[in-house]
């Protein structure tokens, strides 16, 4: 393990721990109550920790994409089938 391994989990904890934040709010960069920018270290932790898992090889912001059906598929598309009407 490289020491930049080292590093990139040990900043994904303690960015984790601050998204838990078990002081209950005491330890806090920016004000949750100010407008706007108060989630903004929130947000940066979210970004620290999906980077880090990036880092690791793991795709986090493709989890939720469906995953592509064939385009050259016929046989799902559904038929529509109209009655030939002669006098």
């Amino acid at each position: 393990m490289k020491k930049q391994d080292i590093s990139v989990i040990a900043l994904a904890g303690i960015a984790l721990i601050y998204l838990i934040n078990p002081t209950a709010g005491i330890v806090e960069f920016i004000p949750d109550n100010i407008p706007i920018i108060g989630n903004l270290d929130e947000a940066g932790a979210v970004l620290i920790i999906i980077s880090a898992l990036k880092y690791f090889g793991f795709n986090v912001p493709n989890i939720f994409h469906k995953k592509e059906e064939k385009k050259n598929s016929d046989s799902n598309k559904p038929t529509i089938i109209i009655p030939n009407k002669q006098p």
